[in-house]
């Protein structure tokens, strides 16, 4: 396998391969990085350093494989491109990185008319997934797939004998649910950042004790990656003092983009990605931090009130609650665009692939897996009797938590998007007549009714009467 760039996550991939006996031709666009490379992990294993993409090309034995680990966009096409020139019909050239899955499809399109095999494979994991077990999304031909299946599932992650890799679909299946992968730990992450910020604000919790909750929730129903690390998080100390690392950070939160992607592509699938959306705008908002400065010293708030005395374990109900919303969007986001690009993806082999590995990892994926592969049709995940009853039990609480924010004005965006999402879901009847009443009114876009079939329209301003338009 070659890699092309020596980032962190191609630099711990190709020393995965390596650790797993696979022969690694490694490339990066500045040279002194993988001389670098060299000097610190050349002694882990059958590495070959190439100066240029033609000696990497040399460096391969015929049907040559190629992992590309460069930013997203024009710097994968530049690679392509290289690869190309120097590589044979029959070559498989895999993106590795978090491309926008529309580009991918494109790439798959004129690679597969060149006669080249394409791979767009999602990996999560971050820096020690790359080098210890990432959950790896791959999605192109199936022919492609085979040719680099064995290397792939061996350095994936592990749960239970069973490799966190699999085949997710055509073209771009794989990076669509990278994709939704990272727009489900945005929301993930959201709703972790309003619980500690309810707690610290409500019930004036230090971080060290709001570590000790974190700590405890994770050897629970809530177990995943994300609530132990916040759990560290939380536990550190700035160095050589008592003060909590986590205070001195600024309140600002980054994006690469994906979970904008995540939410423009619901928007344009019909997904009501709600928890999701908000995640990204909190984070956008996060970003204001000069207009927010001067906007506290102005805009005035709520007096407050005493906190429910059980306001921690209510919290736990919310955020569990919270989080199967924000996963059952996800995932009805995936079989959307399955439908919508043919991909057949597989809802119960993606739960069982995140199970380890990647960012959003989770005692519940279990769940979901469990659920998807009960009825690989259902709707929503919240419809599964386990899930249904999960959220039942903490509506009670749930309520609470998002009353008690409110009250005391602590924002908590995917909270209350979550219950409110959940409130509109279970109606059998919404108020978006009369949202279709007033359209009609004011631009004559019709209606239907419940009573008879077929579009009508009412002469609002001028006689009343209404008339069937088809």
């Amino acid at each position: 396998m070659g890699v092309i760039g020596l980032g962190t996550i191609g630099g711990g991939l190709a020393r995965n391969l390596a650790a797993h006996g696979v022969h690694v031709a490694i490339y990066n666009r500045t040279h002194r990085r993988t001389e670098e490379f060299m000097a610190d992990h050349g002694s882990e294993g059958d590495f070959t350093p190439a100066a240029t993409i033609e000696e990497l090309a040399h460096a391969l034995k015929p049907p040559r494989a190629v992992a590309i680990l460069v930013n997203a966009g024009k710097p994968v096409d530049e690679v392509i491109d290289s690869l190309t020139k120097v590589f044979a019909k029959g070559d498989v050239i895999i993106d590795g990185g978090n491309s926008y899955f529309p580009d991918t499809r494109r790439r798959s399109a004129a690679l597969e008319r060149q006669g080249f095999g394409f791979l767009g494979a999602g990996v999560s994991g971050g820096e020690e997934g790359a080098l210890r077990g990432p959950s790896i999304m791959p999605g192109g031909t199936r022919d492609a797939y085979g040719r680099v299946e064995d290397m792939l599932t061996a350095i994936a992650a592990q749960v239970e004998g069973v490799p966190c890799c699999t085949y997710i679909g055509p073209d771009g299946a794989g990076h669509f649910v990278k994709m939704v992968h990272n727009g489900i730990e945005y929301a993930d992450l959201q709703l972790i950042a309003e619980t500690y910020d309810i707690l610290r604000h409500c019930l004036r919790l230090s971080a060290d004790e709001l570590a000790a909750v974190f700590r405890g929730w994770n050897e629970g129903r809530l177990q995943s990656y994300l609530i132990e690390i916040a759990s560290y998080v939380l536990a550190k100390h700035d160095d050589g003092s008592t003060s909590s690392l986590v205070d001195a950070i600024e309140d600002e939160a980054e994006q690469k983009g994906t979970g904008r992607w995540t939410s423009q592509s619901a928007l344009e699938l019909g997904v009501p990605l709600t928890a999701i959306t908000e995640a990204v705008f909190a984070r956008v908002l996060s970003s204001q931090k000069a207009q927010r400065v001067q906007a506290s010293r102005i805009l005035k708030g709520p007096a407050g009130g005493k906190a429910p005395e059980r306001l921690v374990d209510d919290i736990e109900e919310a955020l569990y609650a919270s989080k199967i919303v924000a996963y059952a969007q996800g995932f009805e986001h995936v079989a959307a665009g399955s439908r919508e690009y043919s991909w057949n993806i597989d809802r119960a082999g993606l739960a069982t692939i995140w199970r380890g590995g990647c960012i959003i990892r989770a005692r519940f994926l279990g769940m979901i897996k469990d659920a998807c592969e009960r009825d690989p049709n259902l709707p929503s995940l919240m419809l599964d009797p386990f899930f249904q009853e999960a959220l039942a039990n903490a509506q009670p609480a749930w309520r609470r938590v998002v009353t008690t924010a409110v009250d005391q004005g602590v924002p908590i965006p995917a909270f209350a998007s979550s219950l409110a999402y959940y409130d509109g879901y279970r109606r059998e009847r919404s108020p978006a007549n009369l949202i279709q009443g007033l359209r009609d009114y004011f631009g004559s876009h019709t209606y239907h009714r419940v009573d008879r079939e077929g579009a009508f329209h009412t002469r609002w301003a001028q006689d009343g009467t209404e008339v069937k338009t088809d």
